[in-house]
């Protein structure tokens, strides 16, 4: 069993179409941040390499493991975020590292067994990078196994994610989520799941960084906005200095939260001057803003652009 049990059909489902010897060239394990994804597609690739696995679990001690452990398995390749010439990490997989990775996948197994290679985050190849790891999965060579593991899978063209069995993980039910939290000691975790959208695994994360005191801190800075206190910039500057994205995250909840007040003919905890539609405007432009985030695109402008609009 997982321990994070909403893993465990997928799991039982994989392991029985490698019983039948009927595993799929690649895989595309993708589905919300923190529901454990990462762990699966880990634990999937140990079982495959393993010389002695028992129900599809590594044994942990045979010389497969022992390198897999060390991180010198020689069917083992991982391919992430690279580094530029100049040292500074990319935040992109270009084609030279997938050109890497075809032509290793080419050679021989050093085992005579799998060769397993991952793409994590698979949503970060470019789009030469796809074009080129589309060849590679259009021709596989035998026995080799590409895993790519992607947050947001829709990133991916059409042709990438048609070529690989797709395995989505989605939100636990409530009581399973709430059950699996309370037994992890997680303080208050009905407000923590909350916080997170109903992921159980970012509740986890997030009420052990203090993620729910920075929630309520995001509540007041918009109220206050809202009200004509403080300044937009004074504003920007915090929230840039901790976790930009979860704020804006929880900007766009307390708005959506405003929203269903307003709608319900009740007063909204953000005592905001906007209508409805407007509120739903603001919305869409928060999670577009949370996403800009990621990019190359200068985070202060983007937050003070978006907390203007609020005002």
């Amino acid at each position: 069993m997982s321990a994070m049990p909403w893993l465990d059909d997928a799991w039982r489902r994989l392991q029985a179409r490698r019983e039948r010897g009927a595993l799929p060239h690649a895989l595309l394990i993708c589905g919300p941040e923190g529901l454990g994804k990462r762990d699966f597609a880990a634990r999937f690739v140990r079982g495959l390499l393993c010389q002695q696995p028992e129900l599809g679990e590594a044994c942990g001690h045979c010389r497969s493991c022992v390198l897999l452990d060390a991180g010198t398995h020689p069917d083992r390749v991982a391919v992430g975020y690279g580094l530029r010439k100049d040292g500074v990490q990319r935040s992109e997989i270009v084609i030279d590292q997938i050109r890497e990775l075809s032509a290793r996948l080419a050679m021989a197994s050093q085992f005579g067994g799998w060769q397993v290679a991952t793409i994590d985050p698979a949503d970060a190849l470019n789009a030469a990078a796809a074009n080129a790891l589309l060849k590679t999965l259009e021709e596989p060579a035998a026995q080799t196994m590409l895993v790519l593991v992607a947050d947001a899978p829709w990133r991916l063209p059409q042709t990438i994610r048609s070529r690989c069995q797709r395995i989505e993980f989605h939100l636990p039910e409530p009581a399973q989520a709430l059950a699996w939290l309370q037994a992890r000691g997680v303080v208050d975790p009905a407000s923590a799941l909350r916080a997170a959208g109903g992921n159980p695994g970012l509740a986890r994360r997030w009420a052990e960084e203090g993620a729910l005191d920075r929630r309520s801190e995001v509540r007041r800075d918009l109220a206050a906005l809202a009200a004509g206190r403080g300044e937009a910039a004074d504003v920007v500057r915090r929230w840039l200095d901790s976790e930009p994205a979860q704020r804006v995250w929880f900007a766009a909840q307390a708005v959506a939260d405003e929203s269903r007040a307003r709608a319900a003919g009740e007063a909204g905890p953000l005592a905001s001057g906007m209508d409805t539609a407007a509120l739903g405007e603001w919305y869409d432009r928060a999670n577009r803003t949370r996403d800009s985030l990621r990019g190359p695109l200068r985070g202060d402008l983007a937050l003070l652009e978006l907390l203007a609009r609020w005002r």
